[in-house]
């Protein structure tokens, strides 16, 4: 009489930070309720990102800071597969990597949230020359470009290390992303949600992207289990955007996708640093080809200068 032997045990990586666990866990959650006869057990690791908090993002390397230790784990089949936020998953990544689901998307939109003494303030009545937090140059250079009287700082730090900056009193406000917040429980410190006129969120931002091994079929298909269909449309359109622009470091390239049926209209934006230059236009294709609406959104940037501005933050970037 043969023995079946169990099904094998699902090691999934996972950062150490406080929101990083809470996506983990999420998901480790989600996999019990399918496949209630495996084991998924979470492993953690820290990244290169998570140790540098003194130095701004855009002077110490693209965003594989975040993810390339998890990446290794994988490749050295240490874990089966990792979660991150997707909009810290760089675009390209390594040989042997796939993006195999991404989950539902939370609100994807930038939020304010202010010093106490500002709580009757929103972004548009902040005094001149307010500081404002911020590590992400996306954000500064649309904010520069609206509200230039305001005064733009860096912030690093995990996210309950920034408010403590904040409600501290060295920022008047800082900027985080509304999912973050309130997937750790502190949707109440959203101020204002940052409608898409004045900020256009980050390319798979409030989603999670789970990564694994290209030639595991076994892990895809577990993980395709907790993958949404229409976040996955946007976002995959959204990362073909930014894979034809970018150069694999942080750049000021923000965006919005709608979707309605199969019909998926992706807004796309790249802006110098300082917010003065500015190239921003739509486009509208089928969601069951989101890579290609990406992609003509990009060439149609290019069209109107975006790569000239690009090549500029590089050279700045390097120069620094």
């Amino acid at each position: 009489m043969s023995v079946t032997s169990p099904p094998r045990t699902v090691r999934i990586g996972s950062r150490k930070s406080q929101l990083a666990l809470i996506q983990t866990y999420w998901v480790q959650k989600q996999l019990e309720k399918i496949f209630p006869d495996r084991e998924f057990e979470v492993q953690t690791m820290s990244t290169h990102g998570d140790k540098i908090l003194d130095v701004a993002l855009s002077k110490i390397g693209d965003k594989g800071l975040f993810t390339k230790e998890l990446e290794l784990g994988m490749l050295r089949n240490e874990i089966d597969f990792a979660v991150h936020s997707l909009k810290d998953l760089p675009t390209n990544l390594p040989e042997g990597l796939a993006l195999g689901a991404v989950t539902e998307r939370e609100n994807p939109a930038d939020a304010l949230v202010v010093h106490q003494k500002h709580q009757d303030k929103q972004i548009e009545t902040l005094p001149e020359g307010a500081v404002i937090g911020s590590s992400s140059l996306r954000r500064l250079a649309q904010l520069r470009h609206h509200f230039p009287h305001l005064t733009f700082k860096d912030v690093r730090g995990n996210l309950n290390t920034r408010l403590k900056k904040l409600d501290d009193g060295e920022y008047d406000a800082i900027i985080l992303a509304v999912a973050g917040l309130e997937r750790l429980g502190m949707g109440d410190r959203v101020h204002q949600v940052l409608p898409p006129e004045i900020s256009l969120h980050a390319v798979g931002q409030g989603a999670l992207g789970i990564e694994c091994r290209a030639d595991d079929t076994e892990i895809l298909e577990i993980v395709k289990a907790i993958e949404h269909t229409p976040t996955a449309q946007r976002c995959h359109a959204e990362r073909a955007f930014l894979r034809e622009l970018e150069g694999g470091c942080q750049v000021p390239i923000g965006v919005n996708t709608h979707l309605e049926g199969n019909v998926l209209t992706l807004t796309g934006i790249v802006a110098s640093v300082d917010g003065t230059k500015f190239v921003k236009d739509t486009v509208t294709g089928e969601a069951t080809n989101p890579e290609q609406v990406g992609s003509e959104l990009a060439q149609r940037l290019r069209q109107q200068g975006a790569q000239e501005i690009l090549d500029q933050i590089f050279t700045e970037i390097e120069r620094s």
